[in-house]
């Protein structure tokens, strides 16, 4: 393989780049092989956000981490803490989200953790790995790894309700905001366990963010669930970014 240059897209916590100028097949399969190169795992979990470019850099992932030797637990659809829950719960080696997060739909990346779900950032192997895919000096493996699908999901919902005692729980109203991410997937998912009652919007999941970047960090995207929780009399309001690893909350104001 050539020398590539990857220095755009390796950030001091993630891979984050535009699709497919700065991310694409090749350069994913490549960051696979080098993940799978410098940490020597032998089972990885695999997840990836809504997406449109997300599923197919899923796909160049998991042959990068296949070519490599590395088993493959394919988690799916899910949010970024559901590949960390993965890794930890199923005593895995490490775990790759495929996710740009709150980023514009054009853009596209990779968060890894190793083993317990330690994260890897510049300071401890990112780096190291964005050396090894630039290069792609990759030897051949004698075993090719495999790929077992897992939803991983119900057990995740029974983690997360594990934090909290559901009897104590009091009658809510609240506002979900999914920015049309994935956070939709996993309310439904708790829905029936808590005794709350939700008003969502911009619940479905559809990769081409119809009503904008999925950021509730920018101001102006705020709008839409403040007025929502002032219309509902709804005591709170949250909304996700795209992978449902943050949010913003609003109180009955809005």
């Amino acid at each position: 393989m050539s020398d590539m240059d990857l220095s755009g897209c390796f950030k001091a916590y993630d891979v984050r780049g535009r699709v497919p100028e700065e991310l694409n097949p090749e350069s994913v399969y490549r960051i696979g092989r080098a993940y799978a190169d410098w940490l020597r795992p032998r089972r990885v979990a695999v997840g990836r956000d809504i997406r449109l470019s997300s599923n197919e850099l899923a796909g160049a992932l998991i042959r990068g981490l296949n070519d490599a030797g590395v088993d493959v637990v394919d988690i799916g659809l899910c949010g970024t803490e559901c590949v960390y829950f993965a890794t930890f719960s199923l005593g895995l080696d490490g775990g790759v989200m495929v996710t740009a997060s709150h980023n514009p739909p054009d853009y596209n990346g990779l968060k890894f953790v190793r083993e317990q779900s330690r994260p890897v950032s510049a300071d401890t192997g990112l780096l190291d790995i964005r050396r090894l895919a630039e290069a792609g000096e990759f030897g051949n493996t004698a075993v090719r790894g495999t790929i077992v699908p897992f939803d991983i999901m119900p057990s995740w919902r029974d983690h997360v309700l594990g934090y909290v005692d559901l009897d104590k729980l009091k009658p809510l109203s609240i506002v979900c905001n999914a920015g049309n991410g994935g956070a939709g997937i996993a309310l439904d998912l708790l829905e029936d366990r808590l005794p709350y009652r939700f008003t969502k919007i911009q619940h479905e999941a559809d990769g081409t963010f119809p009503n904008g970047v999925p950021n509730p960090m920018i101001v102006e995207n705020r709008e839409v669930t403040a007025r929502s929780v002032r219309l509902a009399r709804a005591d709170l309001g949250v909304a996700w970014d795209g992978d449902f690893d943050r949010c913003f909350l609003f109180d009955e104001r809005g």
